[in-house]
């Protein structure tokens, strides 16, 4: 039976993660000489944008340590697991993959093996992995990120399943190193945790409380993207618009935003997420006045009923949230607005659902990202009464996709024969002869290059030719 111990590391040790991170590198260095094998990692990230970023953050130690990447798990010498529990279902399949890993692990016992994030900040799951999953070497948390490298030590010289989960919020690490995913677009994490504590909605509780970077922090680390070659940045938080509420200085997002803007060498800022109640009409003039900023705004309105909103503690009615659409929209014209919406709320009637539907015809908004909604263990939503039937849930969920399918697809077609700014990020995924790239209104656009040498990270003209309900083609505008 695999031992199991607790440990704790002391947040003050951060500078002694440097010193590991050197000599575990070391160890490696010699061990790649002595017989030419090189560490390989392979990380597995669900959920978010902020998951990716974190992952992009253990990727970046471990890069640091001497490993490199590899797409194959059993060639593998470590596998980190970064999770989400935002919805049921993002679990199941968790603990579905990682139940794989075991014979990884019979075959080659040395595979170290760690599974980390947001559904490790959960006492029950922290729980059915010490009792089902023993063969895990390393257990930790979203704001135990930094601890990585010592973990890695002492998963390496003990045969221990090392749990090291923190309840507090944790600090935040400036100088943590960073491997990127791409060269021209960056995500920017702006700030850290949640102090909205939504009925449905385990985030607070997973990413604790609200912690804005240092303005001066974030905007070195654009300017160093820019330096970089990074042409388009996407500034990150569970909600922007409150960043700088906690910090001693007299910045709030869009003083930040104006910051950013200024910086030589990115040319797109985008930024997620937005909570309703917190747009300010300053905020809505700055991104207007502010050319960098991309139209686009992503704003989850959620329920189009009142009493729903209510339960859910959302803090707005659906008249403020329309309110703040038609200020965005007098203020940006053309902007492209997406939204979260959740189906099948407990206690939500035909009559709810009906609001909904008409909030999204009238707002018409570009994309909707819809959800059934799905209990979470902890939330208060999980033990309210008069929860929805699975069958209505489901009707209610495909009318709801109908009705902003039938809405996304009208926008687009408003494309058509328009030239559009594309800023390229690779080859089509359904055709290998077209390039892809996105519109500043954040739209898929697939194009033939033609003659043209087009690279990764060029900003092109592209005449949209063809449109569909998810994404536009087009061909390329000398």
């Amino acid at each position: 039976m695999t031992k199991r111990k607790e440990i704790i590391i002391p947040e003050k040790d951060y500078e002694n993660q440097k010193v590991i991170i050197a000599s575990i590198r070391d160890n490696n260095n010699i061990e790649l000489q002595k017989n030419g094998l090189q560490k390989k990692m392979h990380i597995i990230t669900y959920g978010c944008q902020q998951n990716t970023s974190d992952s992009e953050k253990l990727k970046g130690m471990l890069y640091e340590m001497g490993y490199v990447d590899t797409k194959v798990k059993s060639e593998a010498d470590i596998i980190l697991m970064n999770t989400c529990c935002v919805r049921e279902n993002a679990e199941l399949k968790i603990f579905g993959n990682l139940g794989a890993l075991k014979k990884l692990k019979t075959e080659n016992p040395n595979l170290i093996i760690g599974i980390c994030g947001c559904m490790m900040q959960q006492e029950h799951i922290v729980k059915e992995i010490k009792q089902k999953y023993r063969f895990v070497d390393m257990v930790f948390g979203t704001h135990n990120l930094h601890k990585l490298p010592q973990l890695i030590q002492m998963a390496t010289h003990e045969k221990y399943t090392l749990i090291d989960i923190m309840n507090s919020d944790g600090l935040i690490i400036e100088d943590i190193p960073t491997k990127r995913e791409d060269k021209y677009r960056a995500w920017v994490t702006i700030m850290y945790g949640c102090n909205n504590f939504c009925s449905y909605c385990i985030v607070p509780y997973v990413r604790g409380r609200e912690r804005s970077r240092n303005p001066q922090d974030v905007i070195t680390e654009i300017s160093d993207l820019a330096k970089e070659g990074c042409k388009e940045v996407t500034l990150l938080g569970q909600n922007v618009n409150s960043y700088g509420i906690d910090l001693n200085q007299n910045v709030d997002f869009a003083d930040l935003i104006k910051m950013a803007n200024n910086i030589e060498g990115i040319e797109r800022i985008r930024f997620m997420t937005s909570h309703p109640k917190d747009i300010s009409d300053k905020l809505i003039h700055t991104i207007k006045d502010c050319k960098k900023v991309c139209e686009q705004m992503h704003l989850p309105f959620q329920s189009g009923s009142n009493k729903i909103l209510h339960a859910m503690n959302r803090k707005y009615t659906r008249e403020e949230y329309l309110e703040k659409i038609k200020k965005v929209k007098n203020a940006i014209p053309g902007i492209a607005l997406s939204t979260d919406i959740i189906v099948g709320f407990p206690g939500e009637n035909e009559e709810d659902f009906n609001d909904t539907l008409d909030l999204v015809k009238e707002v018409e908004f570009d994309q909707a990202f819809t959800f059934i909604y799905s209990k979470r263990k902890g939330t208060p939503a999980e033990k309210m009464d008069n929860q929805v039937d699975d069958d209505i849930k489901h009707k209610n969920f495909e009318k709801l996709l109908e009705v902003q399918g039938h809405i996304s697809r009208e926008i687009n077609e408003s494309y058509l024969n328009k030239i559009v700014d594309v800023l390229v990020e690779g080859l089509s995924k359904s055709d290998k002869n077209r390039m892809t790239g996105r519109t500043r209104t954040g739209k898929v656009v697939n194009f033939n290059p033609g003659i043209n040498e087009i690279k990764i990270g060029d900003l092109v003209n592209v005449k949209i030719t063809e449109v569909f309900s998810w994404f536009l083609n087009g061909e390329i505008e000398i």
